[in-house]
């Protein structure tokens, strides 16, 4: 399968799915974890506690909490 495959599921500090923001979409993984490692505090800005990595739309990871420590 060509094309985005990888994609941000982003959750609220209760885990359910946020609709917004909106996860571009990557081609690869590398592309996917550098830009949530750029743009990490302009989602959490958004409200968003955590991110989950996802390809084909299945989870490939634990969720990453977007908070400052």
């Amino acid at each position: 399968m060509s094309g985005p495959q990888w994609t941000w599921q982003f959750l609220a500090a209760d885990e359910r799915e946020l609709d917004r923001p909106v996860s571009p979409a990557f081609t690869s993984r590398f592309d996917a974890e550098a830009w949530i490692g750029e743009h990490w505090r302009s989602v959490a800005a958004d409200g968003v506690a955590a991110a989950r990595l996802l390809h084909h739309g299945a989870a490939v990871a634990p969720p990453l909490p977007l908070r400052r420590g």
